[in-house]
């Protein structure tokens, strides 16, 4: 006697991974709003830290210079933030109820999410960098350094947008996800962005400089800037490499037991 089984064939392939990229670069393009504020507020606090506080902090004026390396992980952070919450919103409608009965792999849907939120913030980072470079910022880096400073920016978002998404999954709702996306947010004020991290009290110090975004901003300084970099840009790719490491292995989990796919 023969018995059939049925099964339920995948998408070869990168089929499924495509059409959810597809669909939160959709989202990304009807969400104007979300879109121009990952945009005009780090543009607005690198204008305020600027003109405001730049003198009092660099009265030769090249606080600019200083300043644009932070500024350009702020606009990631903030961009990255967003995607906390639509992962917490595809998790708590009921949209992945139906992913559900679709011949997926189940990362596909955080991968499109990731990818989308790359291309939105690469987007909002040279919007940011245009905006400096007409208030005075001038980097003194050559093609090559150009091309590593969007390479450590390319992995920096990548980390950190793995971070969100699992950070998504793990929340309630998602106010909870925009919540503890928040938090994250001020890690870059905790470290050499804005102020050199000598100036700081010693107990911060010890913070400022053992945290991932010190080295991630020293790396893209030392590129743009020509300061020394010392053993920074290996501390940054380390960190980046093992937040997508360990943000990836959650995430995957936290999809598992949620959605309830293998």
């Amino acid at each position: 006697m023969t018995t059939l089984t049925a099964t339920r064939p995948r998408l070869r392939g990168f089929t499924a991974e495509s059409t959810f990229i597809t669909r939160s670069l959709i989202h990304s393009i009807r969400d104007v709003e979300a879109l121009l504020m990952a945009v005009v507020l780090p543009v607005m606090l690198m204008l305020m830290f600027t003109f405001i506080f730049g003198n009092a902090i660099d009265p030769s004026g090249g606080y600019v210079d200083y300043v644009v390396p932070g500024i350009i992980l702020l606009c990631a952070g903030f961009g990255a933030a967003s995607t906390a919450v639509a992962v917490s919103r595809d998790m708590t409608t009921g949209i992945i109820d139906r992913f559900r009965t679709m011949p997926l792999r189940s990362g596909a849907v955080l991968t499109g999410h990731v990818v989308a939120s790359l291309a939105r913030n690469l987007l909002a980072t040279a919007v940011v960098v245009a905006a400096a470079l007409l208030v005075g910022f001038r980097p003194s880096a050559s093609f090559v350094e150009w091309v590593a400073v969007f390479g450590v920016i390319t992995l920096y978002i990548l980390a950190i947008t793995y971070l969100f998404s699992a950070i998504g999954l793990a929340a309630s709702s998602p106010d909870a996800a925009s919540g503890y996306g928040f938090i994250l947010l001020f890690l870059p004020y905790v470290s050499s962005a804005f102020v050199p991290v000598d100036t700081m009290p010693e107990w911060l110090q010890w913070i400022a400089e053992n945290q991932p975004i010190t080295p991630v901003i020293e790396t893209i300084r030392s590129l743009l800037l020509g300061t020394p970099m010392g053993d920074s840009a290996w501390w940054a790719v380390g960190w980046c490499v093992v937040i997508i490491i360990v943000a990836a292995v959650w995430g995957a989990w936290l999809f598992r037991r949620k959605a309830g796919r293998r």
